[in-house]
């Protein structure tokens, strides 16, 4: 039985956070949740936080920090995996988790691009990585199968920006990858993944996308008007 108290420094968008949260509900473990505005980052939080990035996780009076080494933490401690048992497999996920990464980089320069070409181009990336991992699917249901995972943990919050930029335009990033569709599907509907933020995230990542002065945040604007 795992008796230390943990809370989660949160923000209410940021997709890291929601990979905590994704395995902390998942496993089924007590946490307390604070969220903190990174615009404007407590002093406290300051002097634990080394990259002075979000998610932390306090435990007792231990603080660990980076997602990853989080809900490995997570996924250690109580019974059960989410990661699979063999060693090879085990550092292929690990690998598509930081696959994950990049693809959140890549999002990010989509919804900050300033120009109609640099925005196309981050829409290219994104349709070429999604292709990749349609072409190395492993899955039929999750990632690797029946069986949810951490790459599915990762892959959640992914996912979730697309359910609110579908919502701005058709920017097809799916078009060729009806493996990736599924799988986009398969997470949406799961609890965990459901449960992961709060219902008003929609219309704060709308809130979100319009303040960038991008290119993005102007289609959204045609869109409201």
């Amino acid at each position: 039985m795992f008796n230390s108290e943990l809370e989660l420094v949160s923000h209410h968008l940021c997709p890291y956070v929601q990979r905590a949260v994704i395995t902390l509900l998942e496993k089924d473990i007590p946490h307390q949740r604070t969220y903190i505005d990174l615009s404007n980052k407590p002093d406290w939080f300051r002097q634990v936080s080394p990259l002075g990035k979000v998610p932390l996780l306090k435990v007792d009076h231990e603080v660990l920090f980076e997602s990853a080494v989080i809900c490995e933490y997570l996924d250690e401690i109580t019974p059960g995996s989410l990661h699979p048992a063999d060693s090879l497999m085990k550092a292929k996920h690990r690998a598509w988790i930081e696959f994950g990464s990049s693809i959140l980089n890549t999002i990010a320069g989509f919804y900050n691009a300033t120009t109609a070409d640099a925005f196309e181009q981050k829409r290219l990336d994104l349709v070429d990585k999604f292709t990749w991992i349609e072409h190395h699917w492993q899955g039929e249901l999750y990632f690797a199968g029946d069986e949810f995972s951490l790459v599915d943990a990762v892959y959640g919050p992914i996912f979730r920006y697309f359910d609110v930029l579908d919502t701005i335009a058709d920017f097809q990033v799916f078009a060729i990858t009806p493996h990736v569709r599924n799988w986009r599907q398969a997470l949406r509907s799961r609890p965990s993944i459901q449960q992961a933020v709060s219902e008003d995230y929609p219309q704060q990542l709308r809130t979100f996308f319009t303040q960038r002065n991008s290119y993005l945040s102007r289609l959204l604007f045609l869109n409201i008007a």
